[in-house]
């Protein structure tokens, strides 16, 4: 497999098209609002060079705060974004039967917006759970952000349920922010903070509620579209979406199977049946990883030592029997250009 089959991850144009609307209505130019949050990005070009279009994201958020001047930016974007239906999850959510059917769907479907979701719904006696957690690379929760969705969200849920949405808590994984006023204003609840995950939290009785827009036949056909646009998205089978991860923490004390499960919604056991039902394991996936990135770096000049090091070996014995199980045993070239390959 060549290297450039760890490809991007999706980055919703619907999601982006809502925020420079959202942008302009607050009176924030929306082409200089990200020259502004992105200045400085080329000089830093050799240490973004690996990074793809989901994972620069961050950068907007973190500047936005100062760019508008405004603690409760993500809020009020939020508030005057204009939930409408311009993807097939959004008429998923709309067509579905009940709001059940609807955010399984979403949560089925969720990569269609972005690739960076872990979102997932669970129901706990009278509870409902709606995970909306977003992952970057090395980057915490974003405030901004989050909150901007957690909004959005609310919004769009109220649509498919009825009109409103009775919203029990709401948790986010970032600090709480000095003021909760807005928090209150547009959420209709306190918000928890510094928690594991960042939650809506539903009436559970509310997903079995008839959706006034149900359309069987429609949720039938929208399905079909959903699954091909899903199975379009390379970044997004398994086994691709494995390498990816490897390939972002490869050489980190957190490269492990039970890491990578977690960062993908899943568990060890469950995420371990999943490649072993498509004749893999994290292991051989790990070890294909390792050796892409040894063979590119190796023909790029890098040093041996660094080498291993960046592929996860933190001595060089195991480098060189991992090198020459790969290549059927050491390359002349490794030799004369770094020496032994002894101990």
């Amino acid at each position: 497999m060549a290297d450039n089959a760890f490809v991007a991850l999706t980055h919703s144009s619907t999601l982006r098209r809502l925020l420079y609307e959202a942008l302009a209505a607050l009176g924030l130019d929306p082409t200089d609002t990200y020259r502004r949050a992105y200045a400085g990005v080329a000089l830093a070009a050799p240490l973004l060079e690996a990074r793809e279009e989901h994972d620069n994201a961050p950068r907007f958020w973190q500047a936005l705060e100062g760019i508008s001047g405004d603690a409760d930016i993500g809020l009020h974007l939020g508030e005057v974004m204009q939930p409408r239906p311009m993807d097939v999850v959004s008429y998923l959510l709309l067509a579905a039967r009940d709001l059940r059917q609807g955010l399984q769907a979403f949560v089925r479907f969720q990569h269609i917006l972005s690739g960076g979701f872990a979102a997932r719904l669970q129901e706990q006696g009278d509870e409902a759970h709606l995970v909306i957690d977003l992952n970057y690379r090395q980057v915490g929760s974003l405030r901004q952000q989050m909150e901007c969705l957690a909004v959005l969200l609310s919004k769009m849920l109220a649509s498919a349920a009825g009109g409103e949405l009775p919203l029990i808590g709401v948790e986010f994984r970032h600090r709480a922010p000095r003021k909760l006023a807005e928090h209150r204003r547009l959420l209709g609840v306190e918000p928890r903070f510094s928690r594991p995950h960042d939650v809506l939290i539903l009436p559970r009785a509310l997903l079995s509620r008839p959706s006034r827009s149900a359309s069987p036949r429609l949720f039938e056909v929208l399905s079909e579209e959903a699954e091909k646009q899903l199975a379009g998205l390379v970044e997004n089978q398994l086994l691709a979406r494995v390498r990816y991860w490897l390939e972002i923490n490869l050489g980190s004390a957190t490269c492990s199977l039970e890491t990578c499960a977690q960062a993908l919604g899943s568990n060890r056991s469950a995420l371990q049946r999943a490649l072993s039902e498509q004749g893999s394991s994290f292991r051989a996936l790990h070890d294909e990883v390792r050796r892409l990135r040894a063979l590119r770096l190796l023909d790029q000049g890098l040093g041996v030592r660094d080498v291993a090091r960046a592929c996860g070996f933190a001595e060089l014995s195991p480098f060189y029997r991992a090198f020459r199980r790969w290549q059927g045993g050491t390359p002349r070239g490794l030799v004369s250009r770094h020496g032994s390959t002894g101990d």
